[in-house]
């Protein structure tokens, strides 16, 4: 074994519970939002195989990293910027399934659009959710502007935006990076690499073997944390919450993660990855592997896992029957907040 392989086997028998300062509770709060994140996942493919819903993109094997990294904000203080397989995230900082079925569904009462958007545009003012768009990577700007706001106003704030690692291959992350970095902001880059921009693998985006290589020539840490693992996520994204808190700047925070399901309900994965890689996948999936892990700390016994799913199950349902019931759009609204509209 090289020194290398060495560190990396310390590192993750030095991550547990304990060593976090975890309570049973924390777990479990952690536990109940893979799970919610992966039913409501599951329910919208539903809504759009019977032709309630239009498009699909999913978050299936991305929970991890997305429950281990807010996990680690204030989650009143603190800002998101998501992207379009941001489910666990925005259930984490607050918005319940209805709220994401409303947007799936393109009802009037959507807090992100108002019905205005395609489905997997999250965002929600109260939450401190910032509202995404369709072009990829054109949120890691934002998040940046928020950081910079922050630091000119002294309020202390953090932002987190997402990505997947095809958006590091535009410019405006390579921008965010270099303005982040010179002027030291608490933004931290999360960069859920699941190995496909669609189609593309990331051999044929980039010549280096990470995400996190990249950080090197802006001059700030990056770091690659095993998304299969919550808590080897919650891990770094604490240390570099802790670290922008201090003044110190960003962080360039990889995630690797199994991609469940294909790049979008538009999508046939089976074309370009093979029935081995699709099977990996699904061995090293989160929510698996954290129950797995609970059940052996001791923290999961069968009768909790049992009521989780059971309050899961109710709020999923009650969710969708919220949205199903909820108004369309109003067709004579179309264009507000599109075009200027005449004063009084």
């Amino acid at each position: 074994m090289s020194a290398k392989e060495a560190k990396a086997v310390r590192t993750r028998d030095e991550i547990t519970p304990e060593t976090l300062g975890l309570t049973h509770a924390s777990l479990l709060e952690m536990y109940y939002c893979l799970r919610l994140a992966r039913a409501v996942d599951e329910r919208m493919w539903a809504l759009q195989r019977s032709g309630k819903a239009a498009f699909v993109i999913s978050g299936q094997g991305h929970e991890g990293a997305q429950v281990g990294a807010v996990y680690a904000l204030d989650r009143d203080r603190d800002w998101l910027v998501p992207f379009y397989r941001s489910v666990a995230a925005v259930l984490l900082k607050g918005m319940p399934p209805a709220e994401l079925f409303l947007i799936q569904l393109g009802r009037a009462t959507d807090p992100s659009s108002g019905g205005r958007q395609m489905p997997g545009h999250y965002g929600h003012s109260r939450h401190k959710i910032l509202s995404t768009s369709s072009p990829v990577a054109t949120q890691v700007l934002h998040a940046v502007g928020i950081a910079y706001a922050a630091k000119v106003r002294g309020t202390g704030e953090v932002a987190l935006t997402e990505l997947g690692e095809g958006a590091t291959s535009e410019g405006d992350f390579n921008e965010a990076l270099n303005f982040a970095a010179v002027h030291r902001l608490a933004v931290i880059f999360l960069v859920e690499n699941n190995g496909y921009a669609i189609s593309v693998p990331v051999s044929k985006q980039m010549a280096v073997p990470t995400v996190s290589a990249r950080a090197a020539g802006f001059g700030l840490p990056g770091v690659t944390a095993d998304g299969s693992h919550v808590l080897h996520v919650y891990a770094a994204a604490r240390e570099a919450v802790a670290r922008a808190r201090r003044g110190e700047g960003p962080t360039l925070l990889e995630v690797t993660v199994p991609r469940l399901t294909a790049h979008s309900s538009d999508d046939r994965q089976e074309k370009y990855r093979s029935a081995d890689d699709i099977a990996h996948s699904k061995e090293i999936d989160p929510v698996r592997v954290f129950t797995e892990e609970l059940r052996a700390w001791g923290v999961l016994t069968e009768e909790r896992r049992r009521e989780i799913e059971e309050r899961v199950r109710r709020e999923i349902d009650l969710g969708t029957e919220i949205a199903e019931a909820a108004p369309l759009p109003d067709p004579s609204t179309a264009t507000r907040y599109v075009y200027a509209e005449p004063g009084p």
